[in-house]
């Protein structure tokens, strides 16, 4: 069997042969969590009050330094800095730039700062709203979303970058410093107030940028990554001129390497080799075809950075392969060819080698971040022609060629399955006002129907007993009557809330995705593979290795023990085929329309038992449907397309009777309403309290025909609602929605939460629901 460790003895005894024309190697960032989530605890122990800042800035320094060494170690020529942050990199940026919401910015802005834009509360200062959080691009990463007014200023306040560049030079190391670029940070942002468009700010914005870039060269920084990701997306006119006055103001002593990622930009590139930098990276990952094309047009003075090495999935680089594509540039560009990760490893779980639980053949087909570091700098001995490297290259690389011939990743039956969808799989037996009217005799809700999104706190005694069930230390037995115990804590809970729809609080799930990967066939699952989704909060994605399929049922135990405590319904929970998907590492030799396919028909079947077992309402969750739009609006009626079918065959099971409800959250959602509806779930809950419901926007000029439940709770903030606010926000949402198609529930799950702050939310919820019933009911008399 072949390891990673070939890529460790491979890079740490090669030479390069010519000098002259040296292959220089970087990566674009790396996960800053720590490889066992050191960076969330601290986090969390400090806003617990448990450690203090001093004790949390220890922990971020350790783990800078212990990835620098990662990178060293792996040979690359710069460590890159400025890719660690306490929350999010968007969030980091503002801090950066001294652009902090006016509710939050309490004079001079430190660390709480910080953390109060994010998550609405810190150890110190007010507890104000937080903003607004969405996706990273069509990553699962969220950001803070900076908002924008037409007299902001911006002012180099936040010294993190600096110090950080200090911190790593005094360590010894060569270092790219990485910004966002300030084009990219605008789009990103938002308007807070109206008549102004936030691109009027760039001038000001320009010279923040400059101060910094010249603090920077006074460190003696050579070259700066600046990150300009919005150069793959189809920009209107005015944004894509605009990188012309950003890059001709932007000069200094440093060299500037222009970032882009997650697609191709071949549709910019006569603008891109005209400004004014020094080299530009291109993601071979997300869009090999444009390789000739940059090469072609790129100038003679710059460097190509060859971002080859997929920062966004697991699988093991075919270095043969990269090597064969990327000789002929060598030959033309020398020493301008430099070879990267393709987007920030910040997407990857960190080390592979911790991994001694996943199957050999399996574990042979992946890399994680530290092994990619070493992929980079093994393609680069190779490349500069290093006979052993090349050699070396063959051998790692023949696992992932082996794959595709191996038994355990194709199942004839499953492509029987799929290859037999129709359009008629897709298709429920009744329209949706038929329907409604079968549910509503069924179910015998109220007006403005209360619920919960699916999940209860995780509490600590719930995952002791999990972690004690994996390792051994209580039986099968033990841990499902201690689950059992906390389903039914949880159905007291409710009944003593008087929330009128249930859910069991999903005690026995890991993650949303996670649960029903270790239940799937097709799926492996790690135990370090930790992925930073914001803040503290952290997934593990599993992989998708095989064709998938439904051996058994997953939850209809649970459900039906929860149903069987109360008389009030209680909903079937599951995952969606597009989220299940979007939120693992997918296979690469299927297209994601064949996974999610597979992935719907295994529900399809869940669906079927839940109701078969008296499940009256399934929920379908659906929160990655938005993230996973192609970057070009072009081309996004085609996933829509096979997307909405998707998960209309997981569905198209239910009888009519039988509610279906899907749930999307973080999300903005509005330009793809349409899809949205199309979904054709009877009941669809959203996130909206953040924004104050400025999501429902989209509903002012199209009708959406079903029932909604705009949130009203921000779960991502330990901030409680008041029965006024949550009022105020479903008044808001009944001027675009007839309040009988209206439910009152939180953005998002509660897994997060604790039960203090979750009872008391939702105590506001029911109450607010309850008055808003008497004063709409009397109006109607």
């Amino acid at each position: 069997m072949t390891t990673n460790s070939t890529v460790t003895t491979a890079t740490s005894s090669l030479t390069t042969t010519n000098n002259a024309a040296k292959t220089v190697t970087h990566i674009l960032g790396y996960p800053r969590i720590g490889s066992q989530r050191e960076l969330k605890f601290a986090l969390e122990k400090y806003w617990r009050g448990e450690i203090d800042q001093k004790e949390l800035k220890e922990v971020g320094s350790l783990l800078r330094h212990r990835h620098w060494s990662d990178q060293v170690g792996a040979g690359l020529d710069y460590v890159t800095v400025g890719d660690f942050a306490w929350y999010d990199h968007v969030l980091g940026t503002s801090m950066l730039l001294g652009h902090i919401p006016q509710r939050h910015n309490n004079g001079f802005p430190d660390l709480d700062t910080l953390f109060r834009v994010g998550r609405g509360k810190a150890p110190t200062g007010c507890a104000c709203a937080a903003s607004d959080m969405t996706k990273w691009f069509n990553t699962n990463y969220h950001y803070i979303v900076p908002e924008f007014t037409k007299d902001d200023e911006f002012n180099v306040s936040w010294q993190q970058l600096f110090e950080e560049v200090a911190e790593a030079k005094k360590a010894g190391h060569d270092v790219k410093p990485v910004l966002l670029g300030p084009v990219s940070y605008l789009w990103l942002g938002k308007e807070k107030e109206e008549g102004f468009d936030r691109l009027s700010l760039l001038p000001r914005l320009l010279n923040a940028y400059q101060q910094i870039l010249n603090k920077l060269a006074a460190l003696g920084v050579e070259w700066v990554q600046i990150d300009e990701p919005v150069l793959a997306l189809e920009l209107p006119k005015a944004w894509a001129d605009s990188f012309k006055l950003a890059y001709q103001v932007l000069k200094g002593d440093t060299k500037l390497l222009l970032t882009t990622y997650f697609d191709n930009i071949t549709h910019h590139l006569d603008k891109i080799v005209e400004l004014s930098i020094d080299g530009l990276h291109v993601d071979l990952s997300a869009s090999p075809e444009q390789l000739d094309e940059v090469v072609a047009k790129l100038p003679q003075s710059w460097v190509l950075s060859a971002g080859v090495i997929n920062g966004r999935n697991v699988w093991r680089a075919d270095l043969s392969a990269q090597l064969e594509r990327l000789a002929p540039v060598k030959a033309v560009l020398g020493e301008r060819l430099w070879v990267a990760s393709s987007c920030s490893l910040l997407h990857s779980p960190i080390d592979l080698d911790l991994e001694t639980d996943v199957e050999p053949e399996v574990r042979q087909w992946l890399s994680f971040a530290k092994q990619k570091c070493r992929e980079v700098t093994l393609l680069a001995h190779a490349l500069d022609g290093d006979a052993i490297a090349k050699a070396e290259c063959d051998k790692y690389s023949a696992p992932i060629k082996a794959r595709a011939t191996s038994e355990r990743v194709n199942n004839a039956d499953v492509r029987q399955r799929t290859n037999a969808i129709t359009a008629a799989l897709a298709e429920r037996k009744a329209p949706y006002s038929e329907r409604a009217r079968q549910q509503r005799n069924a179910l015998g809700l109220p007006l403005l129907p209360t619920t919960s999104i699916g999940s209860f706190p995780q509490t600590n005694e719930i995952r002791t007993q999990r972690r004690d069930f994996k390792a051994g230390r209580l039986t099968e037995a033990g841990y499902n009557t201690a689950l059992k115990g906390h389903i039914a804590d949880a159905i007291a809970r409710q009944e003593a809330l008087d929330l009128d729809v249930f859910v069991h609080g999903e005690a026995e799930r890991n993650d949303m995705v996670e649960y029903f990967a270790e239940l799937l066939e097709g799926f492996a699952v790690t135990r370090f593979g930790w992925v930073q989704s914001y803040g503290s909060r952290c997934v593990k994605p599993a992989v998708i290795v095989s064709d998938i399929y439904r051996a058994q049922p997953m939850t209809v135990e649970w459900a039906t023990y929860a149903q069987s405590l109360t008389d009030k319904p209680v909903k079937g929970m599951l995952t969606g085929p597009v989220t299940i998907l979007g939120w693992t590492f997918p296979r690469e030799d299927l297209t994601r329309e064949q996974i999610a396919n597979q992935i719907a028909l295994a529900l399809r079947d869940e669906v079927a038992d839940l109701q078969q077992a008296g499940i009256n309402i399934i929920q379908i969750d659906e929160p990655a449907i938005r993230e996973g739009l192609p970057l070009k609006a072009s081309q996004w009626q085609t996933y829509l397309d096979w997307a909405v079918n998707a998960f209309k065959i997981s569905a198209a099971s239910a009888e009519p009777q039988t509610q279906i409800h899907t749930h999307m959250c973080y999300s903005e959602f509005n330009h793809i309403i349409k899809s949205v509806a199309a979904l054709d779930a009877d009941v669809i809950t959203i996130e909206t309290s953040r924004s104050d419901m400025e999501l429902l926007k989209a509903f002012e000029e199209f009708a959406y025909p079903n029932e909604i439940g705009p949130g009203v709770y921000d779960i991502h903030s330990p901030n409680i609602p008041s029965v006024e606010q949550i009022i105020h926000l479903v008044e808001k949402a009944e001027a675009l929605i007839p309040a009988e198609r209206l439910w009152i529930n939180p953005d998002c799950g509660l897994k997060t939460r604790n039960w203090e702050e979750t009872e008391a939310a939702l105590r506001n919820l029911v109450t607010a629901a309850k008055t808003l019933r008497e004063q709409w009911q009397a109006k109607a008399i």
